[in-house]
């Protein structure tokens, strides 16, 4: 199951590249983030990855991503938002991921992006049909912005695959998941498998 799966990877990226398509991968460097990475590094190491630097990352996921970076040999790049982190708080002084948690996703991991759509053809993305509601009916290719095509060549993986593939390979998991964070992202808003039930509950808590 997880051959064929490998091999349907390949064959997408190898369309893409056919075609003299742009390509770049976004990560955010958990655990199940891994598979791709890894896939990607089989494929062509020097499709650029992007890591969004919020500013508001666990230490652990800085050094998980350097770590992955180096034993894969993938092309990293950190993008930042072009609004410094003084000008993202609302009118009573509190930075915005407290008050307007949209606004700041908006500013720090939308914003920094644009420029990357612009230069490429397709984003290579890994969500999961198993992860959330909305990821089950996605496409395997959708729309994008700027004309980019969003491709997921892993949405029908599940979880027992992910761990299956990172064992077969001997690849790390998050230094956090040890702890019951499942999925990790900025630190005020991730919470620990203890507190949030679901894969992802506790991502955006």
């Amino acid at each position: 199951m997880i051959e064929q799966a490998t091999i349907r990877v390949f064959e997408g990226l190898e369309r893409y590249r056919e075609r003299g398509l742009r390509m770049f991968v976004s990560s955010s460097f958990q655990t199940h983030s891994i598979p791709l990475l890894h896939l990607v590094s089989r494929f062509d190491a020097s499709i650029p990855v992007f890591f969004l630097e919020t500013g508001f990352h666990f230490p652990e996921t800085r050094m998980f991503r350097d770590a992955v970076a180096e034993q894969l040999g993938l092309n990293v790049v950190s993008l930042e938002s072009p609004i410094q982190k003084l000008a993202q708080r609302d009118a009573q002084g509190r930075f915005l991921f407290a008050s307007d948690p949209d606004e700041c996703c908006y500013l720090n991991k939308v914003l920094p992006l644009e420029p990357v759509l612009q230069a490429h053809d397709v984003w290579i993305a890994g969500v999961r049909r198993d992860q959330t509601r909305f990821r089950r009916d996605l496409a395997d290719e959708v729309k994008g912005r700027h004309g980019t095509v969003k491709f997921h060549p892993m949405l029908d993986w599940t979880s027992k695959m992910v761990w299956e593939y990172r064992k077969a390979h001997d690849l790390p998991e998050h230094p956090l998941e040890a702890s019951g964070y499942l999925s990790v992202g900025c630190i005020p808003c991730t919470r620990s498998w203890g507190e949030e039930s679901a894969e992802r509950g506790g991502r955006w808590a």
